[in-house]
């Protein structure tokens, strides 16, 4: 489910900023969020586990 609903958070703000800013940027902007839902789904795994 939160594989799901990050991409399609990813995939709306990806889309949405594309058509505002130039595409490197864009990217880079993409690869921050995609790690700091990383960095989340880590981190909920780890406190579930406990």
């Amino acid at each position: 489910m939160i594989v799901l609903v990050a991409a399609l958070l990813l995939m709306g703000i990806v889309l949405g900023a594309v058509a505002q800013i130039p595409l490197p940027l864009s990217l880079v902007l993409g690869a921050l969020i995609g790690c700091w839902l990383l960095v989340f789904a880590v981190r909920e795994r780890t406190e579930r586990s406990r």
